[in-house]
């Protein structure tokens, strides 16, 4: 918690009535769930709000009340943006349409370059939800069931069930605050982390069929093809990569996803002693040290000749230091 930053939030947004909170393209839990629980926050504090994610929502996360506020388009009228869980705020998408705006930045990732005129980046938060739901009400802001559902998911999912290295005792307190609203937990480990469609299932066999390894690497690609195929419509890998993550001996797993319109993007997990982030950062993108991604605007082949080279590197480096 940072008292000096709270209160040039706090400022800021009782100075402000027309808001635009975004957040990243291909949009996880932790993005959704910030946007929904801290946009509804503002609603219910008389500001008029506009939630944007120009790759709209994923079915999984429809069961939160708000989800159909979220738009794919900024509109016009804001005089305040708010990026969720962005390390940069091309990863908005909506870098031309934000212009000049001023723009509070509220973040978790250890790779975010402080884009914001107010910057509340906290890299121990285990999600950017957590942030969010400890300073809520020092932003002037409240919670309720609803608002408090959203950040859990939002919690739940980028820790995988609280199963990252980076989950505290704050994410746990944090957490049975938020249940104490009344929530059902277990419906948010459904519908957020449980659930699949038939074309996801089969979405992932396609990668599973392709899989690599060498040495404690293990990597596979997801192809347009693959998408046709399965019948699966989103443009991210239906977190298959966390299955890749789970394999027994594996430090380092990758997942290549040809992108609609060209280019492919890159995920990374890592075990923990292992740091994606700053490879990912080379490339353009970013994370966390266990988890990050970047995209290239390149061919598949091409992609996965360059990273797999790369990462690599970083097993060596590790078994020799």
């Amino acid at each position: 918690m940072d008292d000096r930053l709270n209160n040039r939030i706090r400022q800021e947004l009782s100075l402000t009535d027309d808001i635009l909170l975004v957040c990243h393209m291909r949009p996880d839990g932790d993005a959704i769930g910030s946007l929904i629980g801290l946009g509804l926050a503002l609603e219910t504090a008389g500001k008029t709000v506009r939630m944007v994610s120009v790759d709209g929502i994923a079915s999984n996360f429809k069961f939160l009340a708000g989800y159909k506020k979220i738009k794919q388009t900024i509109g016009e009228n804001f005089n305040l943006v708010i990026a969720i869980d962005c390390s940069d705020i091309q990863r908005t998408g909506l870098e031309k349409e934000i212009g000049d705006k001023p723009i509070i930045n509220i973040d978790h990732h250890i790779t975010n370059d402080h884009y914001g005129l107010i910057n509340y980046v906290d890299s121990k938060a285990a999600a950017t939800a957590e942030i969010i739901a400890e300073n809520l009400p020092h932003w002037g802001l409240a919670l309720d069931i609803d608002i408090a559902s959203a950040l859990l998911t939002g919690i739940i999912t980028d820790t995988i069930g609280f199963r990252t290295s980076n989950v505290t005792s704050r994410t746990l307190h944090l957490a049975a605050d938020l249940m104490s609203f009344g929530i059902d937990i277990s419906e948010i480990y459904m519908h957020a982390l449980i659930n699949r469609s038939i074309e996801a299932v089969r979405y992932w066999g396609a990668g599973l069929n392709k899989l690599h390894q060498i040495d404690s690497l293990v990597w596979t690609s997801l192809t347009l093809e693959d998408q046709k195929k399965t019948g699966y419509s989103g443009k991210d890998d239906a977190d298959l990569i966390n299955i890749l993550s789970s394999i027994e001996g594996i430090n380092i797993s990758i997942i290549f996803i040809e992108q609609p319109g060209g280019g492919v993007k890159v995920s990374w997990r890592a075990q923990p002693g292992y740091d994606v982030s700053q490879l990912a950062m080379e490339f353009g993108g970013g994370g966390h040290p266990a988890a990050a991604g970047a995209m290239f605007d390149k061919q598949l082949e091409e992609v996965q000749e360059i990273v797999i080279r790369e990462t690599r590197k970083i097993l060596i480096n590790n078994k020799h230091s």
